[in-house]
């Protein structure tokens, strides 16, 4: 594929202002920013220019992987696919989380996760993805083999980011046990005298395992370099636990509260974009937008919908009224790639990375991704 050397013509999302003008580009790099309207290039007849979205966590790769309950699709077909979706969606880094700990669901998941890092790293050493892949492990606390999974990985280079999670109901995403009923029920078929064993199961496994595997990650994930996220922070106390383990973001804070203990205590807050797109939590916590309008919002995440990004960056500036278009584009692009500790990228700026998504934004407001472009080559 041919490198780009220029662009002109374009509406150019900046940190702080939308501008017409144009980029030069060498060596995968951003060269020259112009912001009166460069005179050379390939031309966006006033197309966005953004910069290539930044996606910290998202559960895609693992749905494209088992699509179905008992059906585990071919690893790299599934990368591939996960792959032309996250990249048709203008997402140029996806941290793809995979899950470490085993329970009654997946008995077996070390295999698996074998199975898709292995993929990842495959697939990357032989130049077959679109996108810059790296891995966000998602760290089941209450799991008996949670450390043993995340030592075995921890300390590959492409292994990023790791998530402090605890789905245990009664607590966190699940505080109101209706709530855990209705999802695992519908995902699972159990009657509710087997929920109530599972529940007593989870508690159980909690009890004996949580806080011993919490202590040795953070620790190790400290010794390795890793950005920490915790999850499903629901009380001060919550984000308290996070700040004394040396988190760094916040992710899917599910109550007024902890998104406000999160913001004094100098954490990222990220939350879904299918939460800002559709108005509400799937799981009935507090919603983005409101989140956002508190000032309590600094990244988004696809989650399960690669292309809510993109389509809640556009649309989150009509529903919050103080919230402009570059500050919603920063909050998948230049704030995710700063909690991540990604220096070099997510800003249309001299020097970064060449990673960049030409849209087209409709009557409608469903935005169009045109083009995009990783280290100055169109992948799209």
């Amino acid at each position: 594929m041919s490198e780009l050397n220029a662009i002109k013509n374009a509406k150019m999302i900046l940190a702080d202002e939308v501008v017409e003008g144009g980029v030069g580009v060498g060596n995968g790099k951003i060269t020259s920013v112009d912001h009166n309207g460069a005179a050379t290039g390939m031309d966006f007849e006033g197309d966005f220019l953004l910069p290539g979205l930044v996606e910290l966590h998202t559960d895609h790769l693992e749905n494209h992987y088992r699509p179905r309950p008992r059906v585990f699709w071919d690893p790299m077909a599934a990368l591939h696919a996960h792959d032309a979706q996250v990249s048709s969606s203008g997402i140029t880094t996806v941290y793809d989380a995979v899950r470490v700990g085993s329970d009654s669901d997946m008995k077996n998941m070390g295999e698996h996760v074998e199975v898709l890092v292995g993929a990842i790293g495959k697939a990357k050493e032989d130049k077959r993805l679109r996108a810059d892949h790296l891995v966000h492990l998602r760290c089941e606390l209450s799991s008996h083999d949670a450390l043993e999974q995340f030592e075995q990985y921890c300390e590959l280079d492409m292994v990023r980011l790791a998530s402090l999670m605890d789905h245990t109901p009664g607590q966190r995403q699940f505080v109101k046990l209706e709530q855990y009923y209705a999802y695992y029920q519908g995902k699972t078929g159990m009657s509710d005298d087997q929920m109530e064993i599972f529940i007593s199961n989870r508690i159980a496994d909690q009890e004996k395992y949580s806080e011993n595997n919490r202590r040795a990650i953070v620790e190790k994930g400290h010794e390795v370099g890793l950005a920490l996220a915790s999850h499903d922070d629901a009380t001060k106390a919550h984000v308290e636990e996070a700040q004394e383990n040396g988190v760094a973001i916040s992710e899917f804070p599910t109550t007024i509260d902890a998104a406000s203990a999160a913001r004094d205590a100098g954490l990222s807050i990220l939350m879904g974009a299918p939460n800002v797109v559709r108005g509400m939590s799937h799981s009935g916590n507090i919603s983005a937008t409101q989140l956002a309008d508190e000032g309590f919002l600094d990244v988004l995440s696809s989650d399960y919908v690669p292309f809510s990004l993109m389509q809640a960056a556009f649309s989150l500036p009509k529903q919050v009224d103080h919230i402009t278009l570059p500050q919603s584009v920063a909050m998948i692009t230049k704030n995710p790639a700063k909690a991540a500790g990604l220096d070099d990228r997510g800003e249309i700026a001299q020097g970064k990375k060449a990673d960049f998504v030409r849209v087209t934004l409709p009557d409608d407001g469903v935005p169009i991704v045109r083009a995009v472009w990783r280290d100055g080559v169109r992948v799209i």
